[in-house]
């Protein structure tokens, strides 16, 4: 079993994603001049506004994982990342951990975008949630995937997350978004990784036979 898994301790992405979050923050509330609520005109112009995206801001769809609109926002993520992403460390390595977490919080911004080109619903939003939930879908499928259970539990239990955290002032496609990759691509890492277990054993079978 110790084998499925690769431990990235030694480089802990997850503190140095906080603190780059934690400046950023730190940056944006000296620029806006509150502490506790970001300004509305920084989190336009760093977060994603889906209007400025479409003309052409593409970069905003990646620095909007790092911008929250407050204090308590930006408390609620990094406590939640901290939770998840020591879990991630444990069962992926470094590139594999840091491939989650930001396709994850891409795919939330574009699918967040995509509500607006699809049905002109145009909305500003800004946090790291997209590319949290990514890296719990991805940790709960491939636990349940590596050890030989039905990944329903992992799908029941990342639908029952994602309902309790939604809300009115949530950007809920976001979450979605994320947790979608975030679960394919754990189901795919575990697939890929048991499937290696199982060739490492046969080869090393063969060549004691």
């Amino acid at each position: 079993m110790k084998a499925m898994f690769k431990s990235s301790k030694r480089f802990l992405p997850t503190y140095i994603i906080i603190a780059l979050n934690i400046v950023v923050y730190a940056i944006t509330s000296v620029i806006g001049g509150d502490f506790i609520y970001t300004n509305p005109e920084v989190i336009w112009q760093y977060g994603q506004d889906n209007s400025f995206v479409l003309n052409g801001g593409y970069w905003q769809l990646f620095t909007a994982m790092f911008v929250h609109v407050s204090i308590i926002h930006i408390f609620g993520n990094m406590f939640f990342l901290l939770i998840f992403g020591l879990r991630a460390e444990e069962m992926f390595s470094v590139k594999e951990y840091l491939f989650i977490y930001f396709l994850s919080g891409l795919a939330g911004n574009l699918l967040t975008l995509l509500l607006t080109l699809l049905f002109g619903f145009d909305m500003v939003s800004a946090g790291a949630s997209g590319a949290i939930f990514g890296l719990f879908g991805a940790c709960t499928i491939y636990l349940r995937r590596v050890i030989g259970q039905s990944i329903m539990g992992a799908l029941l239990f990342s639908f029952f997350l994602l309902i309790i955290s939604s809300g009115a002032d949530v950007n809920n496609l976001a979450h979605f978004g994320g947790l979608a990759v975030g679960l394919l691509i754990g189901y795919l890492l575990a697939i890929r990784r048991k499937l290696k277990v199982a060739h490492d054993y046969r080869y090393t079978y063969s060549v004691r036979s």
